[in-house]
């Protein structure tokens, strides 16, 4: 919370079976400084600033199935504030950006096409994935909200046939503190990506923005 520059104003305790903790955060904003989840235009690229895959990887950590080396770099993955690159987007005129929770890459991304009336157009293999993702993936360790996500989405989203599997389970993953997906003009991605880099060298260009086609989301 210090790291965030914000306070604990108060709170309240409860006796349960399992360690519980949760904020409900106010605050001020300036309107002209908002980004929103809706301005993103036909043109822009697409970057995403964090590796996906931390919900497959704690249901596989919580068995025993994980490195400890995998296990501490999700840990400090999901500990790392979004501050930071917040403050670099900001400087780059960004005027769309969400970040990518508890509905997973694609749910997060579908809310940014379907605000913004555009196509999103996703490259998955150029996603940016932890260390035994993929393997915990093919396993078959999926955490229950991937397929609530999938559920939600699948009527929503064209999918190149040759997109595999496990690489789609990874893409409806719910991600605990995940990066930011921003939506850039072409001309500032580059700058904005090699400074993205230099917070997070996971920071990757995902796929880009076209005018509306008959669907929201489009993986290839």
């Amino acid at each position: 919370m210090i790291e965030a520059g914000a306070v604990i104003a108060g709170g309240h305790s409860l006796k349960d079976h399992e360690p519980k903790y949760g904020l409900c955060v106010t605050g001020f904003a300036k309107p002209k400084e908002i980004i929103t989840n809706s301005g993103a235009k036909a043109g822009d690229i697409l970057i995403l600033t964090k590796a996906l895959g931390t919900g497959i990887l704690t249901t596989a950590a919580k068995a025993g199935l994980i490195t400890k080396e995998t296990e501490e770099a999700i840990i400090a993955s999901m500990a790392m504030l979004n501050k930071s690159a917040c403050e670099i987007m900001k400087s780059y005129s960004v005027k769309s950006c969400t970040d990518v929770t508890g509905f997973g890459f694609l749910g997060h991304a579908y809310e940014m096409g379907a605000g913004s009336g555009v196509t999103m157009e996703l490259d998955a293999a150029a996603m940016p994935l932890f260390p035994e993702t993929r393997s915990m993936a093919r396993m078959g360790i999926i955490p229950a909200g991937a397929y609530a996500n999938r559920a939600f989405l699948e009527d929503k989203l064209l999918i190149d046939p040759a997109v595999p599997t496990d690489l789609l389970d990874i893409l409806f993953d719910p991600q605990t503190s995940g990066g930011l997906l921003i939506a850039v003009a072409k001309e500032h991605a580059e700058g904005l990506l090699d400074d993205m880099k230099k917070q997070n060298p996971a920071s990757t260009v995902v796929g880009r923005v076209v005018a509306a086609e008959n669907y929201t989301i489009h993986v290839v």
